[in-house]
């Protein structure tokens, strides 16, 4: 199975940037579709970006306009720009298998990063 490793959060203030980053330790080229989750204390986990093999997007509402997700096949890469942080932001980022309508791989969870929105 692909082990994905995510990093790339941080502390930021609201209204501040961070680009997560989800590297895969072997091809993700075959993988149809990998998203970006988030979980923040005390809420149910979502699927906040989206993209498939074919360069489709997805976003979650609250996210739209803000947040730009971006796969490298070649560097088995999926990336999430994240711009104009709010608080509401702030939770434990995953990457994983992620469409609508299609759940994640329960053995693709790595540990997540963490984002903190402050001032």
């Amino acid at each position: 199975q692909v082990q994905l490793v995510e990093s790339g959060g941080g502390l930021v203030q609201p209204g501040g940037s961070l680009r997560l980053s989800c590297v895969g330790s072997r091809s993700i080229k075959n993988m149809y579709a990998l998203g970006w989750y988030r979980q923040a204390p005390g809420k149910q986990r979502e699927l906040v970006a989206a993209i498939t093999s074919g360069g489709s997007k997805n976003y979650a509402d609250s996210v739209k306009g803000r947040f730009t997700i971006s796969r490298d096949d070649a560097k088995n890469t999926v990336s999430l720009q994240m711009n104009s942080l709010k608080y509401d932001d702030a939770a434990v980022y995953y990457c994983n298998r992620g469409w609508p309508g299609l759940g994640p791989h329960d053995d693709y969870w790595g540990q997540g990063t963490q984002v903190t929105v402050s001032s």
